[in-house]
């Protein structure tokens, strides 16, 4: 995506906003309610008319052709309750332009991977809501698509449903499907994502790797834990400290540089053994409420 712009009326809800999903990666789309989630989704797809910017895949225009072969799964529930659950996600597969005998197989693949064959002549509307966004996720898959847009794909799974779902996606970026979705769950998405978007105010606030984020939002910030007392810290140049309690102390350096880290490693060391040094690795929840402010 580049410079899209989409405003409703006279309020701008996406602002400039720019990134890429790359194959094989999962990528998590973060922001607060109202932050342009849903409305990029539906952009890319080809729902909503951006009022600016170009959305591109593999260096060219996207086509409405090239959309039929992504694979999207709402945020709100929009499978048929009165139907049964095989049946309509097959039905899905044809609809997507795959043979009824391919689209059936696909279905009962789908089915065995998500832990929902025992239900698949069930009617929708029997499955509880943890079983029907898997029945979705499966919607999303069946016609073996390009690109997978998911919008909140993991709310109201309960944990071992979240590792279920997880697998099937991974097992698709592996084969160099790009992946986008959003999510709320931030502690979530920090252990599923290789790569982040950040939206805040429908402008885009941070994008990239995981580790690179955490690298350049995160403090020069360390801990140490030594024998018998870290209270010298207080006391050592170019140090901050943060916390300390007796052995234990969590410290910012002023200056970054493996020499600054080795001089202080060098000054614990000549005050008794050292038990722990480490860099502490800021949360996705503390870069977020960095970027958003």
């Amino acid at each position: 995506m580049r410079g899209i712009n989409r405003s409703f009326g006279e309020r701008r809800v996406l602002d400039d906003v720019s990134f890429d999903v790359r194959p094989g990666r999962l990528t998590g789309f973060l922001g607060a309610n109202g932050a342009g989630k849903t409305t990029t989704m539906r952009i890319i797809l080809g729902v909503l008319a951006a009022h600016g910017g170009e959305v591109s895949w593999n260096g060219q225009p996207l086509t409405t052709q090239r959309r039929r072969r992504f694979g999207y799964m709402p945020e709100e529930r929009g499978l048929y309750p009165k139907m049964q659950v095989a049946e309509q996600i097959a039905w899905l597969g044809e609809l997507h332009g795959l043979s009824r005998q391919r689209a059936k197989q696909n279905t009962k693949e789908l089915l065995d991977a998500l832990g929902l064959t025992e239900r698949a002549n069930d009617k929708v509307e029997q499955l509880s809501l943890g079983n029907q966004q898997r029945a979705q996720v499966a919607a999303a898959l069946v016609h073996e698509p390009e690109m997978l847009i998911l919008d909140e794909p993991f709310s109201g799974l309960d944990p071992l449903a979240v590792e279920v779902v997880l697998g099937v996606l991974r097992q698709r970026a592996q084969a160099g499907v790009p992946v986008l979705f959003s999510s709320h769950q931030l502690a979530l998405v920090e252990q599923l994502c290789d790569d982040l978007v950040i939206i805040s105010g429908g402008r885009i606030a941070a994008t990239g790797g995981r580790d690179e984020l955490r690298r350049r939002y995160g403090p020069n910030r360390f801990e140490l834990v030594v024998d018998p007392d870290a209270g010298w810290l207080r006391d050592h140049p170019g140090v901050r400290v943060v916390d300390i309690d007796g052995p234990r102390a969590v410290f910012d350096l002023d200056r970054q540089g493996t020499d600054v880290e080795q001089e202080i490693l060098r000054a614990a060391i000549n005050r008794g053994a050292v038990r722990a040094f480490h860099p502490v690795v800021p949360s996705l929840d503390t870069i977020f409420k960095e970027v958003v402010g």
